[in-house]
């Protein structure tokens, strides 16, 4: 029996008692590990994952999403996206499912604990079945740029932020395979750029924002190459808790 813990909630699945040591070398841009799955009512993702998504973190990729653990990276994994297939032969497809992460969770010996809508995109026809019944499998990943066709990265308001003193914001749709690793705010008054604090996940808050629209920039990193990327009345003057605001940038 084998014990699988993701944030607010916890599962029981049956699985093998010997497990095979996780390979993290890497061949053509893959890297060999573990998957299992989550149940849910519906088969999609949670709308409580670590990554502080809420419903966005649900159903986006129609369901096809991820808890991870050594990828969660303290929340900057949170938004990256994965292509994930399974190495049984007969069993599984030579696409497998393209993922994004929006919680964390650690399972026995597994990188990631796909929703059900993911881990049976990797099965072959009239192989899903099968396929859940293992529970945990062996699969080869690697990040691939994420796409979101019609969309620019947006700064949603957290629906904790109380206006107008004290904001948080989540990036959504955010596009390509960039990470996020710090955000600022421009204080015109003082004609200086405010640090936002990692709250958690990906939301980044602060205590007393600047007045009026906000102007943000983002420390965005790529393959060890880290460049600024600042957008302007990001925010307008009456800004609402739960509210996504287009950024007009799309990344890539």
């Amino acid at each position: 029996m084998s014990l699988i813990t993701l944030k607010n909630h916890c599962i029981i699945l049956l699985v093998t008692l010997i497990y095979p040591a996780i390979c993290y070398c890497e061949e053509a841009n893959s890297i060999y590990t573990r998957a299992t799955y989550y149940g849910s009512p519906d088969c999609y993702g949670t709308p409580s994952g670590a990554c502080g998504f809420g419903e966005y973190g649900r159903k986006i990729y129609d369901g096809k999403v991820s808890g991870v653990s050594r990828l969660y990276k303290n929340g900057t994994g949170c938004g990256a996206c994965y292509q994930v297939r399974c190495k049984i032969p007969g069993h599984c497809t030579d696409e497998g499912t393209k993922i994004v992460v929006t919680d964390y969770g650690e399972g026995d010996h597994t990188d990631f604990i796909l929703s059900v809508r993911a881990y049976s995109e990797m099965a072959s026809p009239g192989m899903t079945n099968h396929l859940l019944a293992y529970g945990v499998v062996d699969v080869e990943y690697r990040r691939i740029p994420c796409r979101y066709y019609g969309y620019n990265l947006m700064f949603k308001v957290h629906e904790n932020s109380r206006f107008c003193n004290y904001l948080a914001i989540v990036p959504i749709y955010q596009s390509g395979a960039f990470d996020v690793q710090a955000v600022q705010v421009w204080q015109a008054d003082c004609k200086e750029w405010r640090g936002m604090r990692k709250a958690y996940g990906a939301v980044w808050d602060m205590p007393n924002p600047p007045k009026g629209s906000l102007t943000f920039r983002v420390q965005l990193s790529l393959s060890g190459e880290v460049k600024w990327v600042q957008l302007a009345d990001v925010l307008p003057d009456e800004w609402k808790a739960g509210i996504a605001y287009d950024t007009n940038l799309l990344l890539d």
